[in-house]
């Protein structure tokens, strides 16, 4: 029978044994892939997470180019359509039209760069001061003879001010994002008299 005997005073314990150089550098070397996994998991996050987005608004701003453009197109071809604006188009291109009016036509085109509403509405004398008020002008303000609705804006809404006067007009300009409108008024009906306006807004 053999004795067992203790270790050795210096010799190496079976601690020692599970330190030895090779175990050590293959922990090593896992801890360093584990690292490494970490960080390119780490740059993929990042990536993902501002690529993704910025790609998103490079493409959303084409698109909205693009259909800005198509809509444009479209509602040249059309012109004025019968009816009132929203109550959002009249708010957000301030043309508060007044009580009461008829006539009403409206037509609005939208581009990546400016927005447009045409409207054509026929009111009483009171709905004409109501109307400059309610746009911070007066009767005042209009000159006679001043046709101040672009031809561009004149050939969209099919508009020609070719009939009998006296014709005014004014321009009310804003700061952007605020409109900035064009209003011509024919007055040869002075108890009813006919009103054109183009606001259009930038944002």
């Amino acid at each position: 029978m053999t004795d067992a005997r203790p270790p050795e005073p210096g010799g190496p314990s079976p601690r020692d044994a599970h330190q030895d150089p090779l175990l050590r550098a293959g922990d090593d070397q896992e801890a360093r892939r584990r690292v490494i996994r970490r960080r390119a998991l780490t740059l993929i996050t990042i990536v993902l997470l501002i690529g993704i987005p910025a790609g998103y608004l490079l493409i959303s701003g084409a698109q909205s180019r693009d259909s800005g453009k198509d809509k444009e197109a479209r509602y040249s071809a059309t012109g004025l359509t019968w009816g009132w604006p929203s109550k959002v188009q009249r708010r957000i291109y301030q043309v508060p039209i007044p009580h009461p009016a008829e006539l009403v036509a409206q037509y609005e085109t939208n581009n990546w760069r400016t927005s447009r509403l045409h409207v054509q509405f026929q009111t009483t004398d009171a709905g004409l001061d109501t109307f400059l008020r309610s746009m911070g002008v007066t009767r005042d303000d209009l000159e006679k003879d001043a046709i101040t609705v672009g031809e561009r804006d004149r050939r969209t809404a099919g508009w020609e001010f070719r009939s009998p006067g006296p014709w005014y007009g004014l321009t009310r300009a804003q700061k952007d994002p605020l409109p900035t409108q064009n209003v011509v008024v024919n007055m040869s009906d002075p108890a009813n008299p006919m009103v054109y306006v183009v606001s259009r807004t930038t944002p």
